[in-house]
């Protein structure tokens, strides 16, 4: 049996599977927000339950929104701030008498697609996660890649390629919450989206208001929408003059827009060097459960 955790700002999930991937328990519980030590109790107390739901001992594999550091062995990079800094796997393996896996939530999310996924049994894999922010993750043969800095997939802070002249006004009136202007997630994230249709229309709107906008034919949400295509297939372009993955999979909430799926394979055609891209781009298969089953997977068959 295999364990996920998803830790979340807001939920931490837990997950047990078979060695089908059949799901055998299933449960959340709320953040302890900015109590680390609470934060490692609750990730303990859910693997006991799932172990004393089934029966049975597992594997654990856990997902966070941040990395460890290959060189200080501790938390970095992630936006539920009380993490940095801390030993996790190493308290978490204190207390649990075995070893756990950590990775980025992003890269959770790539394995869980590439094990039994949309992109399942593609060697190379590539995966997005476009809701509130904007973060990737990379899965090859099946088992996350962090890289040498732990940075892997971090495509969101990089800048937003090939700017018009729109997009270098935007760049310079927004800061990204990492501290520097003109990333990729300010442009592309959901509350990129809406906030690029704030300012073309003087109105604040969630991204799926303007999405309803956008199928009643609304001029201004339609403009909004065809922005967000192009710098999505623009820094997909970047992915795939890089690493040319075999598989492109998009999760979060703004890759519930269907029509993504038939514009941006047409518009990234232009971007990618040489002008040739047949790489397909699909919807995450399981939703928002793919970041508690990539971590369960990180423990390969």
């Amino acid at each position: 049996m295999r364990i996920g955790i998803d830790l979340g700002g807001t939920k931490i999930e837990v997950i047990a599977l078979s060695d089908e991937g059949e799901t055998l328990f299933r449960y959340r519980v709320a953040t302890p927000r900015d109590d680390y030590h609470k934060t490692t109790e609750a990730i303990v107390g859910l693997v006991q339950l799932a172990e004393e739901k089934t029966g049975q001992q597992g594997s654990v594999g856990i997902g966070i929104p941040g990395t460890i550091s290959p060189y200080t062995q501790r938390v970095k990079n992630a936006n539920s701030t009380w993490l940095n800094g801390q030993p996790l796997d190493k308290d978490l393996q204190k207390m649990l008498g075995r070893e756990v896996r950590i990775a980025n939530d992003a890269n959770c999310l790539a394995v869980s697609e590439a094990v039994d996924g949309a992109a399942a049994g593609k060697a190379t894999v590539f995966a997005v996660i476009i809701g509130t922010g904007c973060g990737a993750g990379v899965a090859l043969n099946g088992q996350s890649h962090i890289g040498g800095n732990g940075n892997a997939g971090e495509w969101g802070h990089n800048p937003l390629p090939w700017m018009d002249e729109d997009e270098l006004r935007y760049r310079d009136e927004v800061s990204c919450y990492c501290g520097k202007q003109g990333c990729i997630e300010t442009f592309i994230s959901g509350t990129g989206f809406a906030t690029d249709y704030h300012r073309l229309s003087g109105v604040e709107l969630k991204g799926a208001e303007i999405i309803r906008l956008v199928e009643q034919q609304d001029p201004v949400a339609e403009l909004a929408m065809s922005r967000y295509e192009l710098r999505l297939a623009k820094s997909l372009a970047h992915v795939v003059n890089i690493l040319d993955p075999d598989m492109i999979v998009l999760g979060g909430g703004m890759s519930n827009v269907d029509r993504l799926y038939q514009t941006v394979p047409l518009l990234i055609k232009k971007w990618v060097f040489g002008g040739e891209c047949e790489t397909p781009i699909r919807q995450a298969v399981h939703g928002d459960s793919s970041g508690v089953r990539g971590a369960a997977w990180l423990w390969p068959q």
